[in-house]
């Protein structure tokens, strides 16, 4: 089978791409925007208000897939400015290191962690921003939330696909767990 790839993104066709999800898990990355103050503690969580892959309107972190011959933080970066605007200003180290790496499946017992489309690896980090954050491309709405708010009871049920425990994962991983 000839699988040729598109040079102009670097990605498969959408026929393709249906024929890899039913097949191979894919790369993604996972970003949990955040807001530090001056000694780098973590202040506030940015959350996303989008159609997740299970058709809710859900709250979830930035994420997106791993191009063919692209770097995790190039990946890391265009999510982060897709998602978030050109004036986010992520700080994304130049050789990053996953605070956890997790596997969504489409069956949503298997791990919790939910996506109907497939199985995906996804490399999860911490992402402070600095900039103005405008949302952009899918995203309906983005939210700050500090720490105690982002782990709440009506924040968590607003979450799908696992989300909810990424969330808490990353906030575990700064300290900030409430």
């Amino acid at each position: 089978m000839d699988i040729a790839t598109q040079t102009s993104t670097a990605w498969l066709s959408d026929d393709d791409l249906e024929m890899v999800r039913a097949n191979v898990p894919i790369v993604y990355v996972d970003a949990v925007p955040v807001r530090v103050d001056s000694l780098g503690n973590v202040i506030e969580v940015g959350m996303l208000l989008r159609v997740a892959a299970d058709g809710t309107i859900s709250r979830m972190v930035v994420t997106g897939r791993v191009m063919f011959n692209e770097r995790v933080r190039e990946a890391l970066m265009r999510h982060c400015e897709k998602d978030l605007g050109p004036l986010a200003f992520p700080r994304v180290p130049a050789n990053p290191t996953p605070f956890t790496v997790v596997e969504y499946f489409p069956d949503p017992d298997r791990s919790g962690f939910y996506d109907p489309r497939h199985h995906a690896v996804s490399l999860a980090y911490v992402v402070p921003v600095e900039g103005e954050c405008e949302p952009t491309q899918e995203a309906l709405d983005l939210t700050w939330f500090t720490p105690e708010e982002a782990v709440g009871r009506e924040v968590r049920e607003s979450m799908t696909s696992g989300h909810d425990r990424l969330i808490r994962l990353a906030l575990a991983h700064v300290g900030k767990l409430p």
